[in-house]
């Protein structure tokens, strides 16, 4: 009896532990019985063989039923999940799009926003809901719920994301529709866009200001000048470097934007440019050059004076919204500073289309919001001449 109660146990070598995620193998009666969890999530619990009887030459010794369990593990396949199964949730679609957009060589940026709209808003609303039960109705209740408080531009982002994980289970037979598709989307009022941005005396004024002694304080007056009066983007900044600034053709070159921690490529196509420096600018530039410990063609323009890395993007935010307050212009983001630049040239007679070229947008329509600052030419005597 005591034999027998021993027996029900494998036993191992002393010091010998099974591998985590390698499963488990159990004497159960008379038989080997292996679990462990498939590549595609599914647990399986198999029987390995019969247990060898002491003496005898039937069954499998320990040793060999590991060797057979390890080798069934290795074989089995991945079952095709099928539509309606209700273990496919909509947190599995969504991991296997963010493995999907790796596969696809993604912008980084563009995977922490996917992974983060999931983690964030889209899997714990719809919870533990099986992929197939979520129909146009569900949709739409998200979205109405997410409109209370995100902004409609948001949501829509958040309908992107959901199609692209129901196309996903299209493709592995999870669901047998995509009910982003027959879902009302939010609609952006085509109202003019009213932006903001500094005027010319109030960048004179952001510039002039008193800056903090620090290490962040010899660089941001020139790091905010060069923003309004060129329209980089942040990204485009933070990975400008000297070998990009040409001091004698004046034109400052957009090649590898850092964003979320990377360097990256331009943002679109059209993104990577080159765009006129004024002698303000270029002045300033050569004044951080002269006086920078990182002044190297491979070396980055606003770089950490102390280490060299790139600049820390919240800090950064942190830092602009301190100086705005100090230097009692009106409240911008940082990204702001891009619409002066923007409103000033296109005040000035700069062509919607070779300005849409220097701010490297990717859609004209998205220059259009500058039209409103270009000047036209004899309008006003025109309408004078009209009711005199």
């Amino acid at each position: 009896m005591g034999t027998t109660a021993k027996a029900s146990r494998p036993r191992r070598s002393r010091g010998q532990r099974r591998p985590y995620g390698t499963g488990s193998l159990k004497q159960v009666g008379r038989s080997w019985i292996g679990t462990w969890y498939a590549r595609d999530g599914r647990q399986v619990r198999r029987k390995v063989g019969d247990v060898r009887t002491p003496g005898q030459q039937d069954g499998l010794t320990i040793t060999q039923a590991e060797r057979k369990f390890a080798s069934m593990r290795q074989n089995d396949p991945p079952r095709r999940r099928q539509a309606g199964d209700a273990r496919v949730t909509m947190r599995e679609a969504g991991d296997e799009l963010a493995r999907t957009l790796v596969r696809k060589n993604r912008k980084k940026s563009h995977r922490l926003t996917v992974a983060s709209d999931l983690r964030n808003h889209i899997v714990p609303f719809f919870e533990s809901q099986p992929l197939e039960s979520i129909d146009a109705d569900d949709i739409e209740r998200y979205v109405d719920v997410k409109r209370r408080t995100l902004a409609v531009k948001t949501v829509r982002n958040h309908l992107n994301t959901m199609h692209s994980a129901f196309q996903i289970g299209l493709r592995k037979g999870w669901c047998r529709h995509n009910p982003v598709k027959l879902a009302e989307r939010p609609a952006i009022k085509k109202t003019e866009t009213r932006i903001r941005f500094l005027t010319q005396p109030e960048v004179d004024q952001l510039v002039t200001a008193t800056y903090p002694d620090d290490a962040w304080g010899s660089i941001e007056p020139t790091l905010y000048l060069t923003a309004a009066m060129t329209g980089l983007r942040q990204g485009e900044l933070l990975g400008l470097r000297w070998r990009d600034v040409d001091f004698h053709a004046r034109r400052i070159r957009v090649v590898s934007p850092y964003v979320r921690g990377e360097f990256a490529d331009p943002k679109s196509e059209g993104s990577g440019r080159s765009i006129p420096m004024a002698t303000r600018v270029a002045e300033a530039l050569e004044h951080l050059h002269a006086r920078t410990h990182y002044g190297h063609p491979r070396d980055l323009v606003f770089c950490h004076p102390e280490s060299g890395k790139p600049l820390d993007r919240s800090k950064l935010v942190r830092r602009f919204k301190q100086a705005i307050d100090r230097a009692g212009v009106r409240r911008v983001t940082f990204h702001e500073l891009r619409h002066t630049f923007g409103t000033r040239t296109a005040a000035h007679g700069v062509p919607l289309r070779r300005l849409q070229e220097w701010m490297g947008h990717a859609d004209a329509k998205t220059t259009q919001i500058y039209a409103p600052y270009q000047p036209a030419e004899n309008e006003a005597e025109v309408i004078d001449l009209a009711f005199a």
